[in-house]
């Protein structure tokens, strides 16, 4: 078991997430529409809060396990290594790479609204994935892929999905946020620890 104590960051994130979105999910559910991020009402009523908020609400009890167990699974390692600031850092900047992509691709579609903390986690994953791309990964907590293969297929599969979805389509998964928090948790890594390509490279030869 991790011990979270010595991972102060990731033990706040975990809280701030649990608590605020169960607390809106039980107490407040107007608050989803209220707090979400929906494109039109950011850029036409600067409503840029939403920027923010939509980050740590979910959508339902089932979507908040799945980004909190990656969260637990993958934070600790990754603070342990950063450090508390420049991993805090990372997490808020993929964040807010996640929401910006969002907010560019879906900037026409009144009807579109996203909650959820996938593209920070996303953005872990992958820096993750600079630092142990052979590390096994299991799918379905069964199947065991490479770091690397499986955050390559993981986008591959977001894109393929994002080309799919019907104009104006709102709900379903925020397949722009999990590509724009990838490319902010590779980007930001290598901004912050410059030796990260480095290694990458250096366990891809061996």
């Amino acid at each position: 078991m991790t011990d979270l104590m010595q991972t102060p960051v990731t033990l706040s994130l975990l809280l701030i997430n649990v608590v605020f979105s169960l607390y809106v999910l039980q107490r407040r559910p107007a608050w989803l529409v209220a707090l979400a991020l929906r494109p039109t009402r950011i850029l036409h009523h600067h409503e840029y809060y939403r920027l923010l908020t939509a980050g740590f609400l979910h959508a339902n009890g089932a979507h908040l396990l799945i980004n909190m167990l990656t969260l637990y699974f993958f934070g600790p390692v990754l603070e342990r290594y950063l450090g508390p600031l420049r991993y805090l850092i990372l997490y808020l900047g993929a964040d807010a790479a996640a929401q910006g992509l969002t907010l560019l691709l879906q900037r026409a579609n009144p009807h579109y609204m996203a909650v959820g903390a996938s593209g920070a986690i996303t953005g872990l994953v992958f820096a993750f994935c600079l630092y142990a791309p052979f590390q096994p990964l299991y799918l379905f907590f069964a199947i065991p892929i490479p770091a690397l293969l499986f955050a390559i297929g993981f986008v591959a599969l977001s894109m393929y999905a994002m080309r799919q979805r019907q104009p104006g389509r709102q709900g379903g998964l925020a397949h722009e946020a999990h590509l724009g928090g990838a490319l902010g948790g590779i980007v930001i890594t290598l901004l912050i620890d410059p030796t990260a390509w480095g290694r990458f490279l250096q366990q891809l030869g061996s």
